[in-house]
């Protein structure tokens, strides 16, 4: 058993790191319980009840051509919109520099998330172009089989860092980690650490989060839902705070088709769900979960959308905002072209086109698919987070981080240029020359999974337990068809994003003096490009596969090539042996 990790107030004293100041803003109550502040919400402490208006005092209008007060509801709460007027009526510009990089400077930073795809980027983004910030504290909790000091130095030695490595070696000291849990009670933060940060944090990135998409309701509900709820509570009591980001998702309201970077009311309020997954047992739970998902197509993107309306309640008066990335893949640019470091989504299922292993996919090829690279991402989180103090409102401002409708692509010609790379750029991993179909018909692709997912992968299973090796193509196909399954949803679907904030963003970063470090404009991604570098990523970062062995790999795909013709000319002979039979 490890010995106890040591308080991170002890370890910075020990690095004597830098101590900034910055400049004070009133955070609201400093120790209000958590339950007290769910029973504020419900008696309407925060919230008002259905049909009740209240005019703003400006008397703006938005797009529904309704008041945008303090929070709008309808009666139909279900298809409600809302926005929450943080009490201050008066626009603020932040007296710190103008440039993003001046903003940054000297200020103390906390992460959470900072083990994730998402995280690992934005940090390492952080710390190579923004390099006057004092401190990053990371927010991480030990696991089963890894200490914090463990996955703290995981975390460093990860190659998403290898070019601060050597173009800015000493910068990575300026990360500290903290021992805690977003699904723990106060965070799970020694009291020395909750202490310290309440005193010396300036800006909060808030981005740790369950991304499983088959998660239990209970678990999706404590680390997406009450996770943001514990975060404000340790914000709200921060001395000097100036700007906080909310990491939500594009998909946080999944069950409507037109989006707008508005937060909307449930029918069905956080805290009510939370209080049936505090109470209610397993069993009962999971009768009522299908009913809480609705619309919705799996919990992660309810439980975000839950947490977005604890934003709107319990930010008020903060210097909050919240961001919300569509599908965040491979990046375009930084920190390498091409990075990844996970297969899950769409990732997954290109690895396995890549390597020719999949020959179906359920999905409208007509449709438009909604993807970011995570650098953009990333860049649109430090702008909002300089922007949201630079010019605060009176409202808490969401940005939708997409694609589809400044530079939309398709998931029929999206599919083309995977399937054009995977060629050019084979990996030496190759089973079966690159080449799928997107279709519609749940029954055909039934058919086409049987035939040339499973059984193919049953048949070198075989071969491969002869040869005395372990076999993994089953569990292979086995772990894509899942994959495929709960991303059916948005192959299927289409959505309309709204991006006024996101276009006056993009304005407001052209006008800054390091404009060209933080690209936000997503018009600027060639599709072309990116997925042949995301396709060289994948080959690089996922499959392990050096740049040497692509001379090797192209003539196996060549001769691949040629055996899936020959097997075509052989099925279309059979075929004809078949229907000669059946006709005697």
């Amino acid at each position: 058993m490890s010995p106890a990790f040591p308080p991170a107030s002890k370890i910075l004293s020990s690095r004597c790191a830098r101590t900034c100041s910055a400049s004070s803003r009133a955070c609201g109550p400093e120790d209000t319980p958590m339950k007290l502040e769910r029973k504020r919400e419900r008696d309407g402490g925060y919230v008002e009840e259905p049909g009740a208006e209240r005019a703003h005092p400006s008397g703006t209008v938005n797009a529904h051509g309704t008041h945008c007060v303090e929070l709008e509801t309808d009666i139909k709460m279900g298809t409600t919109n809302a926005q929450t007027n943080s009490g201050h009526a008066h626009d603020e510009v932040h007296p710190r520099g103008g440039s993003i990089d001046a903003f940054f400077a000297e200020t103390v930073i906390l992460l959470t998330g900072a083990t994730g795809f998402l995280g690992k980027a934005l940090l390492e983004k952080l710390l190579r172009s923004c390099p006057q910030v004092a401190t990053i504290f990371v927010l991480i909790r030990p696991k089963k089989d890894q200490s914090v000091e463990q996955r703290f130095q995981e975390l460093l030695n990860n190659p998403v860092f290898d070019r601060i490595r050597s173009e800015f070696p000493g910068t990575l000291n300026k990360i500290f980690p903290v021992k805690g849990d977003v699904g723990l009670p106060e965070l799970g933060l020694q009291p020395e650490d909750r202490d310290m940060l309440i005193q010396r944090v300036n800006i909060v990135f808030h981005s740790a989060a369950t991304v499983r998409f088959n998660e239990s309701l209970k678990i999706a509900v404590n680390l997406n839902t009450m996770g943001t709820d514990r975060m404000l509570d340790l914000c709200r009591r921060m001395t000097n705070l100036i700007s906080v980001i909310h990491v939500s998702t594009a998909y946080s309201n999944a069950d409507r088709r037109d989006i707008e970077e508005s937060i909307y009311i449930t029918e069905v309020r956080p805290y009510t769900v939370v209080d049936m997954c505090e109470n209610l047992d397993d069993e009962t739970i999971g009768i009522i979960e299908k009913r809480l998902i609705g619309k919705h197509p799996n919990t992660y993107t309810l439980t975000k959308g839950l947490a977005e309306q604890i934003v709107m309640s319990k930010g008020s008066g903060l210097p909050i905002a919240i961001v919300r990335p569509s599908i965040v893949c491979a990046a375009y640019q930084e920190p390498f072209p091409g990075w990844i470091d996970n297969t899950c989504g769409i990732t997954g299922i290109m690895t396995e086109i890549g390597r020719g292993t999949v020959r179906s996919i359920v999905c409208n090829a007509k449709l438009v698919v909604d993807v970011v690279p995570v650098d953009f991402v990333v860049n649109t989180l430090i702008c909002a987070s300089w922007h949201n103090a630079m010019q605060r409102t009176d409202t808490i401002k969401i940005y939708n981080c997409t694609s589809s409708t400044v530079n939309p692509i398709t998931w029929g010609e999206f599919g083309y240029l995977v399937r054009k790379h995977a060629i050019e750029s084979p990996s030496k991993y190759v089973m079966w020359y690159p080449g799928f179909t997107f279709r519609t018909n749940k029954f055909i692709h039934s058919i086409i999974v049987a035939t040339l997912h499973f059984l193919p992968a049953f048949i070198v299973d075989l071969i491969l337990r002869v040869q005395g090796c372990k076999p993994m193509m089953v569990k292979v196909a086995k772990r894509f068809e899942r994959a495929a399954k709960t991303g059916e949803f948005f192959a299927m679907n289409e959505w309309k994003f709204y991006s006024g904030n996101m276009t006056k963003l993009v304005k407001f970063v052209r006008a800054s003096e390091d404009c060209d470090k933080f690209d936000v404009d997503i018009r600027n991604v060639d599709w072309d490009m990116y997925l042949h570098q995301y396709m060289l990523g994948i080959r690089k970062y996922i499959l392990k596969d050096n740049l040497d062995t692509l001379n090797n790999a192209r003539n196996r795909l060549s001769r691949l090539y040629w055996m899936h013709k020959f097997t075509k000319i052989l099925s279309i002979f059979a075929l004809l042996g078949l229907i000669k039979c059946a006709g005697r």
